[in-house]
């Protein structure tokens, strides 16, 4: 037994941000101070405030450390693992109250998360499957073949009113059933795990499988048991290195276990899990891309029916479900049906993770009930706007979502609601902006996209959104009419309604959000030739203000194409024929004297 436990996040930030070597100079100083049988270091997954990475966790205090250094573990442990003082300069700003450190459970960013998918996310070592087992894993395989027929699996799913969390939100007990039901003398089926990803500002599924791989191989295998298939598949984002190597570690562990392959818990059911790396492509998060990528072919969807229940992988009845609604079914299993149902709202029920980021000062992985509202996520666990900043918009669900304004911060989220209002749940990216933002310019960098990640198979998505595209662009530029919004929002709803695969099919979404709610910021791009937020380059110009101008002649000296001219003590001016708008003016002043018109 150890008397602490040291937690370190070994997620992709924390990582990227050097939490390898704290970790390796913790084990280094505790070995030194002959600490080595009383303090354990864990490497764990993400605690979710990616933004204040490196991250290190003491437990039993609980006490939160952020933006550790290499250099501060030996105060750490000299102070605290041995005298038993915090270090509490190094104490995360929130968990700070009147010079008394508050737990991380006391948090703002935790206290209004509620953790189902992500509840061994920064808890447990990911490369140690007695760890998950520890923390009740495996359990929920184990009630399955021992205590549970097939068909009680999926009506406990289809109870739990749990929905696909890859972005369209159909039923996951439905989906299961139509497996099982729709062709049952099937000589092959198997299960699908999309860990693809490929959003814009998405980092759920990827912390899932960083942080608790085992979860989604335990779920697989309910699911292989539900609709009768002995082999799965997780197709993954190549990108994704630390994740990969922890699925493939988790797979040989579940092996030597007995967790996977033949004969799982003496019951004669045989379960096994295939690894196959993904090139980027985001249209193959789109389930029949998916699944032809898998089969070694290009990415490209098929049409549908037939539907992947019946003909899918290799032709065989096949289930997809994405990272996150895999890391819910343990637990829906253990806990019951009720349990789930009893979070959320009526037709969504449940949690949610969401990939917070953008202009918000706590960026990183939430958690929430359905139903919790955008302002309780943006102020009270995101921190609010950086800068005082004045909110403007949350672009939910990425190029597939839409664009959410202020006047709609109160509606709780769930699948329905966010549809209503134009946008969509999708994987869970939540971006948000700020009125620095220009929302032609997000419409177009979405929709740039999009255009890019287009498989080409179907006119409507490889032609029209590029029709779209140059549309904006035009705009952008100031060269726009009335009419081109009339004929912008016009073609949106054509690629809409005669795309192929969802990805071309809401591919317009971005565009028609911001129409929507914002067609003030466009109808100023067309007509007064100006971009209210000052973003677009080619309708706006900069000035020197005369009264404020030192003439110190810093401008002059950084301005990369010499458009800038005057004498020392005097004001400046610039040539706007020579200006190439790169900002590096305005951001030298010291004085406040330059501006964007």
């Amino acid at each position: 037994m150890y008397r602490s436990h040291v937690l370190v996040c070994g997620g992709t930030g924390c990582t990227s941000s050097g939490s390898e070597k704290i970790i390796a100079a913790l084990e280094t100083e505790i070995a030194k101070n002959g600490l080595d049988k009383e303090v354990q270091v864990v490497k764990t997954g993400c605690h979710g405030l990616c933004a204040l990475g490196p991250i290190m966790i003491i437990y039993p205090e609980g006490t939160f450390y952020s933006t550790v250094k290499e250099e501060d573990v030996p105060e750490i442990v000299s102070e605290h693992l041995v005298k038993g003082r915090i270090v509490t300069r190094l104490v995360y700003d929130e968990a700070l109250e009147n010079g008394e450190v508050k737990s991380i459970k006391e948090v703002p960013f935790y206290a209004k998360q509620h953790r189902v998918a992500l509840r061994n996310c920064g808890v447990i070592n990911p490369e140690n499957i007695e760890e998950y087992i520890a923390n009740d894993g495996y359990a929920a395989l184990g009630k399955v073949l021992t205590e549970m027929t097939p068909d009680e699996v999926i009506q406990t799913i289809l109870d739990s009113g749990l929905r696909g969390r890859g972005g369209g939100g159909f039923p996951t007990g439905m989906k299961w059933k139509l497996a099982r039901n729709i062709v049952p003398n099937a000589d092959q089926k198997y299960v699908c795990c999309n860990a693809d990803e490929g959003d814009p500002g998405a980092f759920m599924d990827r912390s899932v499988l960083e942080g608790d791989p085992h979860v989604v191989l335990e779920a697989m295998a309910i699911a292989g048991y539900a609709i009768g298939a002995n082999m799965g598949y997780i197709y993954v984002r190549a990108e994704y290195p630390i994740a990969v190597k922890r699925l493939e570690i988790a797979i040989e562990q579940a092996h030597e276990y007995g967790l996977l392959g033949k004969d799982i818990f003496g019951t004669g059911f045989d379960f096994d899990v295939g690894l196959r790396l993904g090139a980027g492509a985001f249209v193959c998060g789109e389930e029949t891309a998916l699944m032809t990528s898998i089969e070694g072919n290009r990415g490209e969807p098929r049409p549908r029916p037939p539907f992947p229940a019946e003909k899918g992988l290799f032709q065989k009845p096949t289930i997809l479900n994405n990272v996150e609604t895999y890391a819910n079914i343990p637990q829906i299993i253990l806990n019951g049906a009720d349990w789930f149902a009893s979070m959320g709202t009526e037709k969504s029920k449940g949690t949610k993770v969401f990939a917070l980021g953008g202009k918000i000062n706590n960026t990183g992985l939430v958690e929430i009930p359905m139903g919790t509202t955008l302002r309780t996520v943006i102020e009270e666990i995101g921190g609010g706007i950086p800068n005082g900043k004045k909110f403007k918009a949350a672009q939910t669900g990425g190029p597939s979502g839409g664009c959410i304004p202020a006047e709609h911060l109160d509606v709780p989220i769930d699948y329905d609601n966010l549809i209503a209002i134009g946008s969509m749940m999708g994987s869970g990216g939540l971006i948000v902006m700020d009125e620095d933002n220009c929302m032609v310019d997000i419409a177009k960098f979405f929709l740039q996209f999009t255009v890019d990640e287009s498989c080409g198979k179907c006119t409507p998505c490889r032609i029209g959104t590029r029709r779209l595209l140059e549309m904006l662009d035009k705009i952008t530029k100031g060269e726009g009419t009335l009419e081109d919004l009339d004929r912008m929002e016009q073609l949106c709803y054509y690629i809409k309604a005669n795309s192929l695969c969802g990805l071309g099919q809401t591919a317009p979404n971005p565009v028609l959000s911001t129409l929507r709610y914002f067609r003030d910021e466009y109808v100023a791009h067309v007509v007064d030739k100006k971009c209210p937020a000052g973003v677009c380059k080619d309708l706006l110009h900069y000035e020197i203000d005369p009264a404020k101008c030192k003439g110190c002649t810093l401008c002059a000296r950084n301005c990369p194409v010499g458009a800038i001219s005057g004498t020392v003590k005097n004001p400046h001016k610039i040539d706007t024929a020579k200006c190439v708008k790169c900002g590096a003016c305005m951001e030298k002043c010291k004085f406040g004297a330059i501006s964007k018109k």
